[in-house]
């Protein structure tokens, strides 16, 4: 009797792309950390000479946390790679004409609000105590954090961040280029607010304009006090649940 083996093969060969398509993004999320992290850590070499002596062995171990935050980041981003190109599972779409100009900026927008608002509420669970203590003390063991800490996080809490983004592309439609200027804005920003000095300039942080966003001047509160400015974007969510105290005290960062 003769059975036909093309199904099968078909299906290791879609198992097989799949999987090359994880290794791929997780060398990828595992690559942009380190080129991120190590610039903003070299401008801090460079502007704040000495802010991070004494600090090499917290900053292996935040490297080594956040390696292995970038395998479980990798991980459902490299399968949702993979179905997007073999299968069209989302709603990812690369023809600049497929949905108006306009939604362009929108789906940034909506993208960031639902980023923000998913980070705001798991990360104020995580400092429920009993949680804290076995997952989020990772994140806080950085002390004061460095431009390395962006990405150390237990496991658990890095799954509950590498599953917002590869959710939202199901259900958003996004333009490709937009999906990457969110996963740039996520990364600049995830670095910067942990340097431990503020990068952007002290006239736009206290502007109305700057007053809305969360920089290192809003974020270092929350290593300090940890009971407050939970926020990753916005300060909206702190704002109205009174979470939100304030920015650190001018020359705080000053070295």
């Amino acid at each position: 009797m003769a059975f036909d083996a093309a199904p099968d093969a078909g299906i290791l060969a879609g198992i097989l792309a799949a999987m090359l398509s994880v290794l791929a993004m997780i060398a990828i999320v595992a690559l942009r950390y380190v080129l991120a992290s190590g610039m903003f850590a070299w401008a801090t070499r460079s502007a704040r000479p000495g802010l991070y002596r004494g600090l090499n062995p917290q900053i292996r171990q935040e490297i080594r946390w956040s390696l292995v935050s970038a395998a479980i980041y990798g991980a459902p981003a490299g399968i949702v790679a993979w179905g997007w190109q073999a299968h069209g599972w989302t709603r990812i779409y690369t023809d600049p004409d497929a949905y108006p100009l306009w939604w362009m900026p929108v789906s940034l927008a909506l993208y960031l609000v639902a980023h923000d608002s998913w980070f705001y509420w798991t990360h104020r669970a995580m400092h429920h105590p009993r949680i804290f203590r076995v997952v989020h003390a990772v994140h806080h063991a950085s002390r004061p954090p460095t431009a390395w800490a962006a990405m150390a996080f237990h496991p658990w809490e890095a799954i509950t961040g590498a599953i917002v983004i590869p959710a939202l592309v199901f259900v958003i439609p996004i333009h490709a280029g937009v999906l990457g200027a969110v996963l740039a804005i996520m990364t600049v920003m995830g670095v910067t607010n942990h340097m431990g000095w503020e990068v952007f300039p002290r006239r736009l942080v206290r502007s109305p304009i700057g007053g809305g966003l969360i920089t290192a001047s809003h974020h270092q509160l929350h290593h300090d006090r940890y009971r407050c400015n939970y926020g990753l974007y916005f300060r909206f969510w702190d704002r109205l649940c009174g979470t939100d105290r304030g920015l650190a005290a001018e020359g705080w960062d000053a070295k």
